[in-house]
């Protein structure tokens, strides 16, 4: 038995509908973790033009993702460059179709109103079709939701749903969640995430904290070190 690699580019058993993302990703702009997935049926490869739009080079934003995301059908994430100026009365881009039109045109009525870049942690799962607003952030841990859309930062492990989205719980206790983000499994060596399974799959952190400090996390049903 030998543990996945990062660098496969359809992990399903060859499927062409799961790509782990960063493989199939070229532009410079976009960074995303080892294990993290986009599954489509017709689709998977083509994520960064088509669920990754508005993204223009001469603005500059970056969208980075971490590590064991999953990411359902139609994740999309909406960067900057969707931006229409907000200064005056008429949101229309007249600008970018013609010569005339750009005469008098202001840069700053829409770069000064910038978010900056996508940030997205570790350990997140995306819904079917959710939607992800400029410059959010969105911790490790989060869940969003189907069909939500994301336009302000997300705390570690929240639940998020609807439009536009809201926190409906956090997954855990405070305390639990700080333990959780002090552990950080997904940053271990995947020979530990693999002997280490069973505490990652648990909800007991006590177990998982264990298996942090432990050499051999090879752990038994109840939780304790074999």
């Amino acid at each position: 038995m030998h543990d996945p690699s990062p660098d496969t580019r359809h992990p399903f058993n060859g499927e062409t509908h799961t790509v782990f993302l960063k493989n199939v990703i070229t532009r410079p702009t976009i960074e995303v973790g080892d294990f993290t997935y986009y599954n489509d049926e017709a689709h998977a490869c083509e994520f960064e033009n088509r669920n990754v739009r508005y993204h223009f080079d001469f603005i500059g934003d970056r969208l980075k993702i971490g590590k064991f995301c999953a990411l359902a059908t139609g994740t999309n994430f909406i960067m900057n460059g969707a931006n229409h100026a907000m200064t005056g009365f008429s949101t229309y881009p007249f600008n970018i179709f013609g010569d005339a039109w750009r005469e008098g045109y202001e840069p700053a009525t829409i770069f000064d109103h910038l978010r900056g870049d996508t940030l997205v942690h570790h350990d997140v799962w995306f819904g079917t079709n959710a939607t992800v607003m400029p410059g959010v952030t969105i911790c490790s841990g989060a869940i969003i939701g189907a069909h939500a859309v994301v336009s302000s930062d997300v705390p570690p492990y929240a639940i998020v749903v609807g439009n536009p989205g809201r926190v409906v719980r956090l997954r855990f206790d405070e305390e639990t969640i700080e333990r959780l983000l002090d552990i950080a499994w997904w940053h271990w060596p995947i020979e530990k995430i693999t002997r280490c399974l069973s505490a990652i799959r648990s909800a007991d952190v006590d177990a998982l904290e264990r298996a942090s400090a432990e050499h051999d996390c090879r752990l038994d049903a109840t939780g304790k070190a074999g």
